[in-house]
């Protein structure tokens, strides 16, 4: 039975900085990709680093160069990771090193106290805890050949879970909007949670997220259909600059604190615990508040008519009892999140609860 030997250890920033500038460390195999980061991505990574939380493991092939007789280390996967080390730390290392490709700073939305700064401009305690970083690494031994890598990385792929939607985005976007989304999304957890809005499955896989980023979506261009392409659009359009952060923040915050304050754990109990109606009932308070499609500018929120509970309440009891009207009720079990559907509930709501 074929058995790979392959070693565990943990290897700092430091020790593959010194292998580069000693010509030991290979970064572009034949089968690695080749450097495809963003600047975002990269400075994501330097934060993660200075922060000292994990990132995945690199896998380095150690061999022995029969012409020089010297250790040569290649990094089968993990070369983005090393590339953007070195091209923030010792860019002269790097023999291929293009400024147009490789320099970046850290952004301030994801690490003000690096924004801006070169390593060389670093306090030494950061530079100090940044080359001691320590990776997860697993050693391939010479033996293991190019194609018993590719076999080794496809049986890796092979018992993953497909990434859904949001997954993707949390892979490719990194700028101040997606930051912002997943820490509104992370702050209502115990809501999340206590409404059984979501299940503990569907947290994991960032739905949670997605909602979140479907509800600020609204805040923008008022009930709008859900589309995994709407949505891209949306992160993209603010993956750079975010200048409405605060006000969204400030708002989203605020519908989530009036559903608590107005129906405290009874929701999780009513219809509009459904992600469909939730979204529904979430636009009706934003509407309340600050109207649909409203400027994102500061100010204050309207009050919540003194009737809305006993209002919403009934309207509960309806769904329940199956007597909303028909396009209300297609509209909860077909298409979903197309714009038409979505109108014909917060229509609906916004009719029964304050006669709009």
């Amino acid at each position: 039975m074929e058995r790979y030997n392959i070693t565990r250890t943990l290897y700092k920033v430091s020790d593959f900085i010194s292998w580069q500038r000693n010509d030991s460390l290979e970064l572009s195999p034949s089968f690695q990709r080749r450097a495809v980061w963003s600047a975002s991505a990269k400075s994501y990574l330097m934060d993660t680093i200075v922060k000292g939380l994990p990132i995945p493991i690199i896998f380095i092939r150690e061999i022995t160069d029969l012409g020089t007789l010297k250790p040569k280390r290649q990094v089968v996967d993990g070369q983005q990771r090393i590339r953007t080390l070195l091209s923030y730390i010792d860019p002269g290392s790097l023999k291929d090193y293009k400024e147009s490709r490789d320099f970046f700073q850290v952004k301030k939305t994801h690490n003000p106290q690096l924004s801006g700064k070169n390593f060389d401009g670093l306090p030494d305690q950061l530079k100090q805890r940044i080359l001691d970083y320590p990776f997860s690494v697993h050693i391939l031994p010479s033996d293991v050949d190019d194609k018993q890598v590719l076999q080794i990385f496809a049986r890796m792929n092979a018992t993953g879970v497909r990434l859904n939607n949001q997954e993707l985005r949390n892979a490719f976007y990194f700028g101040p909007f997606k930051e912002t989304m997943y820490s509104l999304a992370y702050e209502q957890l115990d809501r999340w949670r206590d409404w059984e809005i979501f299940s503990e499955g569907n947290i994991a896989r960032m739905d949670e997220v997605e909602m979140t980023s479907d509800l600020v979506l609204m805040m923008y261009e008022g009930i709008a259909t859900k589309s995994k392409n709407i949505l891209d659009k949306l992160y993209q359009r603010y993956d750079e600059n975010f200048h409405d952060k605060a006000i969204v923040e400030s708002r989203f915050r605020s519908i989530m604190d009036s559903m608590a304050d107005v129906l405290g754990t009874q929701l999780k109990y009513m219809v509009f615990s459904r992600k469909t109606l939730f979204y529904s009932l979430f636009a009706l308070v934003y509407d309340l508040h600050y109207g649909l499609k409203s400027k994102l500018v500061k100010s204050k929120k309207k009050p919540i008519p003194s009737n809305f509970v006993r209002n919403i309440l009934n309207v509960n009891k309806l769904f329940v009892a199956e007597k909303v009207p028909e396009n209300v009720a297609l509209s909860i079990t077909t298409r979903t999140s197309t714009v038409a559907s979505r109108k014909a509930i917060f229509d609906y709501l916004k009719r029964t609860c304050i006669g709009g």
